[in-house]
């Protein structure tokens, strides 16, 4: 068993076409020893966002805190604080801090391709 301060871990920018004032924290991933998955932290800067992108692996997503919307192809869909959001494989998203306070966001994603960084 693990028990990690996550305030330990190196912040780092979230690079690529469309990302804006995003970093990328990786708490628990293969480098530790979790064979399946991996956890990441994202803080999202009021105005900020993700990349609008695709892949083909899932995510699962929980907002620490904050609001915005996850843009989709069929349009936006806004979050808050204490949701709990699944991405399905290849589907195009961004999100997006749409509030006055930073977005945090624990983001959980299968060992391989997604974890190569």
């Amino acid at each position: 068993m693990l028990i990690l301060d996550a305030h330990e871990f190196e912040q780092t920018e979230v690079e690529g076409d469309g990302a804006q004032g995003v970093t990328i924290q990786w708490l628990i991933d293969e480098s530790l020893g979790a064979p399946n998955f991996a956890m990441r932290r994202f803080v999202i800067a009021p105005g900020g966002h993700t990349p609008f992108h695709e892949h083909p692996w899932e995510h699962e997503v929980y907002i620490v805190r904050g609001e915005g919307k996850v843009l989709l192809d069929d349009g936006p869909v806004p979050f808050a604080s204490d949701n709990a959001i699944f991405i399905p494989p290849d589907e195009r998203h961004q999100f997006r801090n749409t509030g006055h306070e930073v977005v945090e966001m624990l983001c959980i994603v299968p060992n391989g391709p997604a974890t190569e960084h």
